[in-house]
């Protein structure tokens, strides 16, 4: 019984990858992040070019572009909250993550899609609409 237990431990420990779970919490790094507002972090996990939908502007942009266009909406959209609605991270390549962001003067729901490139996953399209 007890050899069971200790196979049963060794076989988790094999699965076990620390190369997922150091990105693992991307969702949660997120979440710390647009409740601070802070862009430039958030920025660091852009692609070289995202896809950036901000309530009714929808564009292309490159990282320096984006960045500025995510830190204008926080000056106007000051977070008080965040927190993860959703996270989809069982495919290798693509990781989604939902989040609820409450402002002061607002509720959005914030859609990030990140691919993996070069062993890091990376934002390619960031998503914030009015939480309907």
């Amino acid at each position: 019984m007890m050899f069971k237990s200790i196979l049963a431990l060794m076989v988790m420990f094999l699965h076990f990858h620390p190369q997922e779970a150091m990105q693992g919490d991307i969702a949660d790094e997120l979440a710390a992040n647009f409740k601070q507002g802070n862009s430039k972090e958030i920025a660091k996990g852009f692609a070289s070019s995202i896809e950036l939908i901000i309530i009714d502007q929808e564009d292309v942009y490159n990282r320096a572009q984006a960045e500025q266009i995510l830190k204008d909406f926080f000056l106007k959209n000051p977070p008080n909250k965040s927190s993860i609605i959703h996270k989809l991270s069982n495919n290798p390549n693509y990781r989604l993550t939902i989040l609820s962001l409450i402002t002061k003067t607002d509720k959005f729901r914030v859609t990030v899609t990140m691919k993996k490139s070069s062993n890091a996953f990376q934002i390619t399209e960031l998503r914030i609409e009015p939480e309907r």
